[in-house]
């Protein structure tokens, strides 16, 4: 179209002061002619590309010298830090810690002490009438082995050893043979295994005493036993003899019987 004016990209500024201009500009007649006016520019060019690699080697230098010491700060940093855990021990036990645990080594066996005193202590006595028939059945041994006199002495002992203890003498068993022994250890083992888990072994002092009470059970040849019989204090007292057998009960291995106004334990078997 008649006088449009051409679209024109606007001139940067480096490009306002061109060396070509500057070689064409009537403001400057003494200007060199041709390539005169480059030497002076490659000049100051020269100048300032030394002057830009001087810098660059000194941030190269600077780079190099960064990397060399955190290369050893890092070194002295793992030193000081392997040396803290193999020389400096904070939590290491002190004369304080020593002293501390035997105190508490001394006062947990002065409460273990207690507990079994007062367990034992705990034990109810035998029921009057039980003391009698006890009385009365020794009594009449003594009367058809010794003279009278002797009897007589002799049953008042039985009475009050009867009467303090409470307790029948258990019949000595006939000695097992060892293959006795493993049939019996077999049995043990198969009737621990059929109970709950704090019989089976998480609970050691616990399988000790289901044990004593299992074998005592066994040697009862079918007769009733009473609570009391199983009490062998301090370890097996009245409170693990009275869980033991409600374990028993429980899995049918031992029957409980009181339809005579007294409490006794059957020995039944694993079924």
């Amino acid at each position: 179209m008649p006088g449009h004016t051409p679209h024109r990209t606007p001139l940067k500024r480096v490009s306002q002061g061109s060396l070509f201009a500057l070689s064409r500009s009537g403001n400057n007649p003494d200007a060199p002619h041709g390539l005169g006016f480059i030497e002076p520019v490659m000049g100051e060019l020269v100048d300032e590309v030394e002057a830009l690699q001087a810098n660059v080697e000194g941030l190269r230098n600077l780079s190099s010298s960064l990397k060399t010491f955190n290369e050893s700060f890092a070194s002295w940093l793992y030193v000081m830090d392997m040396n803290a855990l193999t020389v400096d021990w904070p939590q290491a036990p002190t004369d304080a810690s020593f002293r501390l645990a035997k105190r508490r080594a001394e006062e947990n066996a002065r409460l273990a002490e207690e507990a079994a005193l007062k367990a034992a202590s705990a034990v109810p006595p035998l029921p009057d009438s039980e003391v009698d028939k006890t009385t009365f059945t020794e009594s009449q041994e003594f009367e058809t082995t010794y003279t009278t006199s002797a009897t007589t002495r002799n049953a008042s002992t039985s009475i009050v050893k009867t009467a303090s203890t409470g307790i029948p003498k258990k019949k000595a068993q006939p000695k097992l043979t060892a293959k006795e022994k493993k049939e019996r250890s077999l049995s043990l083992e198969k009737i621990v295994m059929s109970l709950p888990l704090e019989f089976r072994g998480s609970d050691p002092g616990l399988r000790r005493n289901m044990e004593s009470v299992i074998e005592f059970m066994m040697d009862s040849d079918g007769r009733g036993i009473k609570l009391i019989e199983l009490i062998r204090p301090p370890d097996l007292n009245q409170a693990r003899v009275n869980k033991c057998l409600i374990a028993l009960v429980n899995r049918k291995i031992v029957q409980k019987e009181n339809s005579t106004g007294t409490v006794l334990y059957h020995w039944t078997g694993l079924s």
